[in-house]
């Protein structure tokens, strides 16, 4: 699974990117030193999408950054109301940016002229429409047409998917927190005994049935960094031992489960096809921040995920549910084959490449032990910390502030972006312009406060502001089809209300069900109504059911799905306006 690197591998031009990225924000951005000299640390994490690898038309794009290493306490997730970010580490927050980024580029590609946008210079080089739906049936009004293979298919398919060329990889400054770091935490300690905790059941994390749930032990959610003996299960993010409990599963728990998920949230995956490569193709760590031994039992096939190796979910079109290996045909037909299978789901174990310590240590100063020259290079040696005893120097703490950015849309003049997305205080960053800048503070945006949510405080990246964007491209969607064109967003950056009353009567639309779904009451209504009502979120949903009975014990992180969209209407803020 894991894969060496030096500095000019991928894993190091990957990497480096990302840290240049990262170098040009602005100073508010970054991890700073305390009045008290103390020093903060924060990892950081970023998704590099790479076009043509190992050819010599490759490139490398940087989409996303984020930093942040802290969750909510379960006792705050009830008043979050789809506004409060639940769990802001590094590797979560890249994951949810790549959702936001996809979704931007679907959008940008419905915004600018579309019958153009599927081929030529307004189209994306990232994303398409579906390929297998244009070789059937079309489904069109005047000179605007949107493929699918049947006239009114009873579930209607994605309509977009990644550019077949297109890899997905992330980097970390550090390993994910969980069971793929348990020896790199064990071997950090001063003392590697582990926390005292009350006793558990010792086989409460285990199935006896994979085939029947009801035969499942009431489980128990380990902390982060108790029972270093227990190796293989779901861990909750680690803490204090003092600190109040959290639900958020690990970081190992989170991309164990996307190996099978894929990179897709639920609602990206009514828009986005499940092909392979929307699943992860790498990870890029640090040679000092992997544990082969960890990561190997934690993400391969060798370890937990065993049970899942070669399992598929979905309508295969011909192909085996076991990847068994046999000849299907040409190289050429084979990825195609691949590339448009329909909403098929599978176990897809990423890559781990490395990359020398010594890059990360003239790259990376708010590391939780950097080194001296590294400290000097960025500034942090100075009057602050001059004084202080050197045999007994401050514990660094985790930096309080997390920075999100998002890379803009990639096609020409995909305007209508929210008016509140920070660009005007990073317009550009590394020459790409900024789709989502942000500082966030206890999962809301800094000056806001996530025990009274209000709308303008809501992340972009917040459940409410994704399902939000998620509704604009479907009514885009359905505007398309009809022949029509123009973004909808309005100057608060909230997608406008312009369904026309046809589509909402006319059950003969072929994006009915999917309209349907989108425009539900609540968020646990979406999510309930996709997994009933459209075929690729009943895959899905199976898929991920099966990937949670080895995946054990995993407990839901829920109580944040009782509102709607009418979140995002700030009445106070109107009412001061008057």
């Amino acid at each position: 699974m894991g894969e060496t690197g030096s500095e000019d591998s991928l894993g190091s031009r990957i990497a480096s990117l990302v840290h240049a990225h990262f170098d040009a924000l602005p100073p508010r951005s970054k991890p700073t030193i305390r009045p008290d000299g103390t020093r903060e640390w924060i990892p950081m994490s970023g998704i590099v999408l790479v076009r043509g690898e190992n050819s010599p038309s490759e490139s490398l794009t940087c989409i996303c950054i984020a930093t942040g290493a802290k969750c909510l306490a379960a006792s705050q997730i009830p008043n979050c109301k789809g506004l409060v970010l639940h769990d802001w580490h590094a590797e979560v927050l890249v994951m949810r940016a790549f959702n936001y980024w996809l979704l931007s580029e679907c959008r940008g590609l419905l915004v600018t002229d579309f019958p153009s946008a599927e081929e030529g210079e307004h189209s994306s080089r990232f994303i398409r429409f579906r390929q297998q739906d244009r070789k059937h049936a079309s489904r069109s009004t005047g000179s605007t047409s949107i493929q699918s293979p049947d006239p009114i298919p009873p579930h209607p398919e994605p309509p977009f998917e990644l550019q077949p060329d297109v890899k997905v990889y992330m980097y970390c400054t550090c390993a994910p927190c969980g069971d793929a770091s348990m020896e790199l935490c064990m071997a950090a300690q001063d003392d590697p005994t582990p926390w005292a905790t009350p006793d558990i059941d010792a086989n409460a994390h285990l199935s006896s049935d994979i085939n029947d749930p009801e035969s499942k032990p009431e489980p128990t959610l380990l902390d982060g960094r108790a029972h270093f003996s227990r190796l293989g299960v779901v861990r909750r993010k680690p803490s204090r031992a003092d600190a109040v409990a959290t639900k958020s599963k690990s970081c190992s728990d989170k991309l164990a489960l996307r190996q099978v998920s894929s990179l897709l949230s639920c609602g990206s995956s009514l828009l986005v096809a499940a092909t392979q490569n929307v699943y992860l193709e790498g990870i890029v760590l640090p040679d000092e921040e992997i544990s082969r031994e960890g990561c190997d039992r934690a993400f391969g096939d060798g370890g937990r995920m065993g049970p899942l190796k070669g399992r598929v979910w979905g309508e295969l079109n011909h192909v085996d549910s076991k990847k068994d290996g046999q000849d299907s045909g040409s190289s050429k037909e084979s990825e195609e084959l691949e590339q448009n299978r329909a909403s098929q789901y599978g176990y897809h174990p990423f890559r781990v490449l490395s990359i020398p310590n010594t890059q990360l240590h003239s790259l990376w100063p708010f590391s939780k032990n950097p080194s001296v020259d590294n400290l000097s290079a960025s500034g942090q040696d100075g009057p602050q910390n001059q004084g202080q005893d050197e045999k007994s120097p401050r514990k660094p703490k985790p930096g309080n502030i997390s920075v999100l950015w998002i890379a803009a849309p990639s096609t020409p003049d995909a305007a209508g972006t929210p008016s509140d997305n920070g660009a005007k205080t990073v317009p550009k960053l590394r020459g790409s312009k900024t789709g989502l800048y942000e500082t966030i503070i206890n999962g809301v945006k800094q000056g806001t406060k996530a025990s009274a949510p209000i709308p303008r405080g809501a992340s972009g990246l917040s459940r409410a502001k994704l399902w939000g964007l998620q509704r604009e491209i479907v009514r885009m969607l359905l505007k398309h089809s009809r022949g029509e064109s123009g973004d909808g967003f309005g100057e608060d950056g909230v997608p406008k209300e312009h369904v026309a009353e046809g589509d909402r009567a006319d059950d003969g639309n072929p994006d009915a069900v999917l309209r349907q779904v989108i425009e539900a009451s609540s968020y646990q209504d979406l999510k309930k109504d996709a997994a009933v009502s459209i075929q690729s979120a009943m895959i899905r949903q199976r898929a991920i059911q099966d990937a949670k009975t080895v995946l054990m014990p995993w407990i839901p992180n829920d109580r944040d799905e009782a509102w709607g969209l009418e979140v995002l209407s700030d009445t106070e803020s109107k009412k001061r306006k008057r």
